[in-house]
């Protein structure tokens, strides 16, 4: 029988190495007893009000850590992906806020998710805000940084978080770049995916796994349906059959050629993970239009070949003749 994977756990100190791959492993924070009582509480508090898609741990060796994975939202472009944050708190915890890093293998795949981990969120003191949206030492908690996360960062259109875009949202040129920038995230959601299964974070070993090998049927589906250009990135998948009749694609050919690309690599971690060859097959809907996709790129090789090779013919001749050109000048001007 399968164990069942709490939503939050303590790690025992029994546990070897269960966290030597946190972010903030060293220096380690000394907390005053005041501060550890505070930490007790937000333990609590977690473990009584977690939502469904947030998994916690924290160690019984190292009260200043925690480690969370967020699963991303239905109907946005971080769909089915595992997003997890190393977080620590501070020696002077509730005073100052706790330090969060994001475990992004160098994909900004959101305004205030940067390539470097660095989480950029007004409740975590590190992007001005009003002071109601700021770290509140008296009310604000762990929980709240990592709620927020989920709605207001990992939400369906990332494009309008950057301030510059947010008070163009209503405008066609900015839908448009916000469809681009949701089909950039997915890729990038698709490519974190494969590292996690490569290198899943201690202590949720088991969870990975667990949780491709029960999405992966899910993630398949929903890549076919955007490669096939049958749905936008996000929305409800309803389409499922390469050979249903579309008029209009939903996805644009760049995406289609970077998640053609994809596939088989993300496809092929999902079998190394446990999933079945023979469903993986009978999921593959977008055989064709890859295939058209990859008979395209090769054209577009060929076609940049022979214009090289022309430019490189023209050059040929045009040197000599240049060089007639101006011995012809130089014995004029004698």
């Amino acid at each position: 029988m399968t164990r069942e994977f709490k939503q939050f756990d303590i790690i025992s100190t029994n546990e070897v190495n269960s966290f030597s791959d946190h972010h903030y492993v060293w220096p380690s924070e000394s907390l005053s007893l005041s501060g550890t009582k505070n930490i007790m509480k937000e333990w609590r508090i977690l473990e009584q009000d977690l939502p469904d898609s947030i998994f916690v741990r924290v160690y019984e060796g190292r009260v200043d850590l925690l480690r969370a994975v967020i699963i991303g939202p239905t109907g946005t472009p971080y769909h089915d992906g595992l997003f997890f944050f190393d977080i620590q708190v501070p020696s002077d915890y509730p005073a100052s806020p706790p330090n969060v890093h994001y475990r992004s293998f160098g994909y900004g795949l959101n305004p205030n998710l940067y390539p470097d981990g660095h989480v950029c969120l007004s409740l975590l003191n590190t992007w001005p805000g009003h002071e109601n949206q700021m770290w509140n030492p008296s009310q604000s908690t762990i929980l709240q940084v990592l709620v927020s996360i989920q709605g207001l960062v990992l939400n369906a259109s990332p494009y309008f978080n950057e301030p510059a875009y947010g008070s163009y949202s209503n405008s066609a040129w900015d839908t448009k770049n916000s469809l681009s920038y949701n089909e950039d995230v997915f890729i990038k959601n698709c490519k974190t995916m494969m590292f996690i299964l490569k290198t899943p974070p201690k202590s949720f070993e088991e969870f990975v796994s667990r949780h491709f090998r029960d999405r992966a049927s899910t993630i398949l589906v929903a890549c076919n349906a955007y490669i096939n250009g049958q749905a936008s990135i996000g929305s409800p998948i309803s389409i499922t059959s390469a050979t249903a009749t579309q008029t209009t694609s939903l996805t644009s050919i760049k995406f289609k050629m970077e998640a053609a690309c994809l596939y088989p690599n993300l496809a092929g971690w999902f079998i190394t993970n446990g999933s079945s060859w023979e469903s993986m097959e009978l999921l593959d809907t977008s055989k064709n239009m890859r295939m058209e996709m990859a008979r395209c790129q090769q054209e577009e090789i060929a076609r940049c070949h022979r214009r090289n090779k022309r430019i490189c013919q023209i050059v040929v001749v045009s040197i000599p003749l240049l060089f007639f050109a101006i011995i012809l000048v130089i014995k004029f001007a004698i």
